[in-house]
């Protein structure tokens, strides 16, 4: 009794670790970016930034429009959303960005409705800032919310080629642990056919001591119309390694399909397949 007790206990211990309700919205993205590894903060290439950085909406003045699907075969988890943003029709930048997404497993298994509206502002060539406030919808048989939150974020063009940003995330206190505040900083290079990022994300609040999450990744244009990705990350929530592979489609249009996998190395073993159609617009 005493050894199925202890064994009890640590599936309990085990199964609380690897369940992070901080982490499942934070994990929305694109198939772009889930095959960088997650790091496309500081890019300002898609729509990304609607879930990242709000002032990197408005890096490179387009209309664009995306549509994502996500699905992880191992832990039954996966998203759908479409976002718009429209950087181009005027100085101040604005996008509306939704998501379906279905967290957690048997009893914890939840469905989320994940509402953003956001503007961003070139200050100057070389400094943009942005905002986005966010309102969750989330039911459950043991998760439930009904919030609103915001975002705040700066980005800076260092040269042409470098970009450097700060985003602060989930700044009202909802008291819900899938919006709990955290930090990110991040940083782009591009430099044509090649593309290199990382972000570095700093949990405070969520558990007793600092949580940091990493993320790198790099994309390469082959024949000037298909890029082709990977990426590493890693989570320090579960303390687990992912790797990820990207491959995309640019026609001369502006449209573009996107595919990203995304395969943890231990931890909840996810595997994560997605898909991205894009259209752009200058």
């Amino acid at each position: 009794m005493l050894l199925r007790a202890l064994v009890l206990i640590a599936l309990c211990v085990s199964t609380t670790a690897l369940a992070q309700p901080a982490e499942d919205l934070r994990d929305v993205m694109s198939a772009r970016a889930y095959g960088m590894g997650g790091a496309y903060r500081a890019l300002g290439l898609g729509v990304d930034a609607m879930m990242g950085n709000p002032a990197a909406m408005v890096l490179y003045p387009s209309y664009r429009m995306e549509g994502t699907g996500a699905w992880d075969s191992h832990r039954k988890e996966g998203l759908l959303g479409v976002s718009v943003i429209d950087a181009a029709t005027s100085r101040l930048g604005m996008g509306m960005d939704y998501h379906w997404v279905s967290v957690g497993r048997g009893g914890a298994r939840a469905s989320a409705h994940l509402s953003s509206l956001g503007v961003g502002l070139p200050i100057s060539q070389s400094l943009m800032l942005g905002a986005t406030v966010r309102y969750l919808r989330m039911s459950g048989q043991s998760r439930f919310a009904n919030s609103v939150t915001g975002d705040a974020g700066i980005m800076l063009r260092l040269s042409q080629a470098l970009m450097a940003g700060f985003s602060a995330h989930n700044l009202v206190d909802t008291g819900n642990d899938e919006l709990t505040r955290y930090y990110s900083a991040h940083v782009g290079v591009m430099t044509g056919l090649l593309t290199l990022a990382g972000d570095v994300r700093a949990d405070f609040t969520t558990n007793d001591t600092t949580t940091f999450t990493y993320h790198g990744g790099l994309e390469y244009i082959l024949g000037q119309m298909f890029p082709v990705r990977a990426g590493y990350s890693y989570d320090g929530f579960t303390r687990t390694s992912q790797v990820s592979a990207g491959l995309g489609y640019m026609s001369e249009g502006g449209g573009g399909l996107d595919f990203g996998y995304r395969h943890d190395l231990g931890g909840p073993k996810g595997r994560m397949l997605a898909l991205t159609i894009k259209m752009n617009m200058n």
